[in-house]
């Protein structure tokens, strides 16, 4: 599977063209799939209005909305209770996974629950997130950015990717989300980590991460 991992979308002009690279023909000739699950576990975004958004492609950050050719909706709650045949095939044939931004925690949750964690590796399609859905593909997240408690507690999630995000540098909206909060923050990881503003994606193919930026990020080394 290729990563596009962002921290607000599809925004600009760099990220949007590393997407239309990795999936290999254009945006309206492909298919995709969009993962909501994440934001109910987070008090700002879901069930609200902003889940709604997500899914019908009227987004502040643009992912759903840019033009596919076809959007499905993969809602990760409701696969343990339909048989796998009905959903495994769609998400083998799509063409790439777009994951909102919520609760990392209560996503990797459903996405171990409904067997979708245990897909992905095998993917050949495009996966790209924002915010936690970046930030669930990583080997933890470190406490700064728990807040939906899993059963059996900690901050860890999918180590798809070998090293940690810190989303959301430097945003208006966030201020404590600044470079001396993620050096904090960093200190704590075990591995690599990135600190990315919004204007900033890690695009991984085969292991090789580039950094995708118009605007500001930093890489912490252990």
């Amino acid at each position: 599977m290729k990563f596009l991992l962002t921290s607000g979308g599809i925004n600009n002009k760099s990220i949007h063209d590393a997407l239309v690279d990795m999936l290999g023909k254009p945006i309206a000739e492909s298919n995709a799939l969009c993962i909501p699950t994440e934001m109910y576990g987070h008090p700002w975004v879901g069930p609200r209005v902003k889940a709604w958004q997500f899914i019908s492609g009227k987004e502040e950050n643009p992912m759903v909305g840019l033009g596919w050719k076809s959007v499905g909706v993969l809602e990760l709650t409701a696969l343990p209770s339909i048989d796998e045949n009905r959903w495994i095939p769609l998400v083998q044939e799509t063409d790439v996974l777009l994951v909102s931004g919520g609760d990392a925690l209560y996503l990797c949750h459903w996405m171990h629950q409904s067997g979708l964690a245990d897909l992905l590796p095998s993917l050949n399609s495009v996966y790209v997130g924002m915010s936690a859905g970046s930030m669930v593909m990583t080997p933890k997240i470190g406490e700064y950015f728990v807040g939906w408690d899993p059963p059996g507690g900690g901050d860890e999630t999918l180590r798809l990717v070998d090293f940690s995000i810190f989303p959301h540098l430097d945003h208006e909206m966030l201020p404590g989300n600044t470079m001396a909060a993620a050096e904090r923050w960093a200190a704590e990881m075990q591995g690599p980590a990135y600190a990315i503003d919004d204007q900033t994606a890690i695009k991984v193919v085969d292991g090789a991460v580039e950094v995708l930026s118009e605007g500001n990020w930093r890489l912490f080394t252990p």
